[in-house]
């Protein structure tokens, strides 16, 4: 490997350690020729999402050529351009070492155009849309550097597993969404529950939740778990050296969950965090565990 691709898969190495902690854990048990590309994958999905998230100081139009910018970059390299970029060398050979499928980036690179214009969402349906591109494209993208004894079976556990996955970061971080302008829990469910988007920006400002808006995460946890629940019977699908990883992360992504029920549903209190106890206390039983081992699906929809 020369030595700007390694540069480039350090530098994607370094993205994840710093910004996903969850899922860079749960990375560490896989193979380390695997390891280099999911860092890759999660690499290209993080620096997409801080041109659109980590420049609120410029405008919508300004973050919208940056981000225009750096996606013509990757579509030259994915036609044989030379890329002159810290990272997309990294991006383009895991693409190509796997051949995966261009247009799960397409459709990525549009959902992140999305939250530039884009600040609320009308009805579940219409947030789904945006996840196709933000969260189940990512669960495909993945699943060939994961490997499956049946890729065609577990490509819809796959998309599932992103939308599981997102949807737990959007009720864990609706604070830090109001604060950007956005809200990601559909409009219509907040008309179900009588809460008004003023409503939620005094609960932010007030560190504490009302009852109201504590049964709408309610509603938008077990309707996450409903997604852990079909993305399930992919993760014994996968090869058996990426059982575990996923299995990690599954567990994880599940304990904030938990962790927003353990407080009442108050997302404003403070940030749902899994302890780092329990944190290692997965993974160890997630390596140990044997090939084809089910998970246990988060909350209620186990039952």
């Amino acid at each position: 490997m020369d030595t700007d691709l390694t540069v480039a898969y350090d530098r994607c190495r370094e993205l994840h350690r710093r910004h996903g902690r969850t899922y860079y854990l749960a990375t560490r048990l896989l193979p380390a020729w695997k390891r280099r590309h999911v860092h890759a994958l999660y690499g290209f999905t993080r620096y997409a999402d801080e041109i659109v998230d980590r420049t609120d100081d410029l405008p919508p139009a300004e973050r919208a050529v940056r981000l225009d910018d750096w996606a013509g970059r990757f579509m030259a390299g994915l036609h044989g351009e030379r890329v002159d970029d810290p990272l997309l060398p990294a991006v383009l050979h895991t693409i190509a070492v796997f051949d995966l499928d261009r247009d799960d980036f397409a459709s990525f690179l549009k959902s992140m155009a999305m939250d530039l214009t884009v600040t609320s969402y009308p009805t579940y349906a219409h947030l789904l849309d945006y996840m196709e591109g933000s969260a189940a494209a990512i669960g495909t993208m993945m699943l060939p550097v994961l490997e499956s004894s049946d890729p065609v079976a577990a490509r819809e556990p796959a998309r599932q597993l992103g939308f599981a996955f997102q949807l737990t970061n959007f009720i864990r971080d609706v604070a830090e969404d109001l604060d950007r302008g956005r809200t990601y829990l559909p409009d219509e469910d907040l008309t179900r529950f009588g809460v008004t988007r003023h409503e939620l920006a005094e609960a932010r400002a007030r560190g504490r939740a009302t009852p109201a808006i504590r049964g709408l995460i309610a509603y938008e946890v077990a309707r996450a778990q409903a997604h852990y629940a079909a993305a399930a019977p992919g993760i014994t699908l996968l090869a058996p050296a990426s059982q575990a990883c996923i299995r990690t992360a599954y567990s994880l992504y599940g304990g904030i969950l938990d962790e927003v029920a353990a407080q009442d549903y108050d997302v404003f209190a403070r940030r749902a965090v899994v302890p780092q106890r329990r944190r290692l206390s997965v993974a160890a039983r997630a390596l140990l565990a044997p090939t084809g081992t089910p998970v246990v699906v988060p909350g209620p929809a186990a039952t």
